[in-house]
């Protein structure tokens, strides 16, 4: 025979409650993308490779914490190459240049590697073409951002910026005749295509390009944002202020249902006032930024008595970018000498 515990059962606590029904929730992908891992690399192989000081010209990618780290290691940080010594060693970041700029470091007799992201790079391509074409080009990006420098760089008298659905409105397209359009890589892939729609309609004839101009990478972390979103009460995104892919991932998550977003550069910057009443947390990160300070979030939300969050994959991602040539040479060279 076996026996019944007939005592009450305890019930759970008004806070063991509120805590059971929390839940937090990771998007992946997130993070470092293969064009942001291919320059962070590169900086540092050139650091152990040529010893410090090596100069960036910009930032290396728009991370505040990659770029005070990799300072620490002897890094040097510009605005423009005025300020590298001649014959110094410079890198290009990951968000390109113009050729004014390559011409400029080759008169002042500057070494330099070009760590522009692949995909930037393949948008450079396109710009060039369609100006040997003599078409009209029209860019659709920020004004500013240091890609849409190096991308109008690349045929100034061609290129027309357009920086939102608004302004495709308002274009003057009076003597716009064989127009085509480009994107910086980094923008919110609705409001781009928005954009091409609306000067699709009063240019019928307006050329794509070969392939979608924005990246795989800022692609997916916005798709994975949305997929988290839809069941959020509250979306942190991790990403520094000046990260196109971070901030457009805040209007993103709010546009797919995220009651609240915000972004942070890290978990000192959360408020905890942001979690009140809230049940269900998102977390994600722009394409720039490492792992460990999404880690510190998820730990804030563990010390606010948010269970261990679970991950939400969307896709996989395995590209690899190789490191710039002018590396891999030199690293070659020193291996073939042991």
């Amino acid at each position: 025979m076996t026996a019944t515990d007939n005592r009450p059962s305890t019930p759970a606590t008004p806070q063991e409650t509120a805590a059971s029904e929390r839940q937090v929730v990771v998007a992946a992908p997130r993070g470092y993308c293969a064009g942001v891992d291919r320059a962070v690399i590169t900086v540092e192989k050139a650091l152990d490779h040529y010893g410090p000081p090596i100069y960036v010209r910009k930032q290396i990618v728009h991370n505040k914490h990659v770029v005070e780290t990799l300072a620490e290691r002897g890094a040097i940080f510009v605005e423009e190459l005025d300020e590298v010594p001649e014959g110094a060693m410079v890198v290009f970041s990951a968000h390109g240049v113009s050729p004014a700029v390559k011409q400029e470091a080759k008169d002042r007799g500057l070494r330099t590697i070009d760590a522009t992201c692949p995909l930037v790079t393949k948008v450079h391509q396109e710009a060039k073409r369609f100006a040997r074409e003599d078409k009209q080009i029209l860019l659709i990006g920020h004004a500013g951002h240091e890609e849409v420098e190096g991308t109008a760089g690349e045929a100034p008298e061609h290129i027309t910026l357009v920086q939102s659905p608004e302004e495709a409105d308002q274009l003057d397209i009076s003597e716009l005749d064989n127009v085509a359009w480009l994107s910086q890589t980094t923008l919110s892939v609705d409001e781009t295509m928005e954009t091409v729609n609306r000067l699709r309609k009063r240019l019928p004839l307006l050329q794509d390009p070969p392939s979608d101009d924005i990246c795989y990478a800022t692609s997916n972390r916005q798709a994975a944002v949305k997929q988290i979103a839809a069941h959020s009460d509250l979306v942190i995104v991790v990403g520094s202020a000046n990260s196109s892919n971070s901030v457009r991932l805040v209007e993103v998550a709010l546009e797919a249902g995220a009651k609240a977003s915000y972004r942070v550069d890290n978990a000192g910057e959360v408020d905890p006032a942001w979690f009140e009443g809230v049940e269900s947390v998102g977390v994600t990160s722009g394409a720039s930024v490492p792992d460990d300070l999404v880690q510190g979030v998820l730990d804030l939300l563990t010390e606010h008595g948010y269970p261990t969050a679970t991950e939400e994959k969307l896709t996989e991602e395995n590209l690899v970018f190789a490191l710039p040539p002018e590396l891999r040479r030199d690293l070659r060279r020193d291996t073939s000498g042991d």
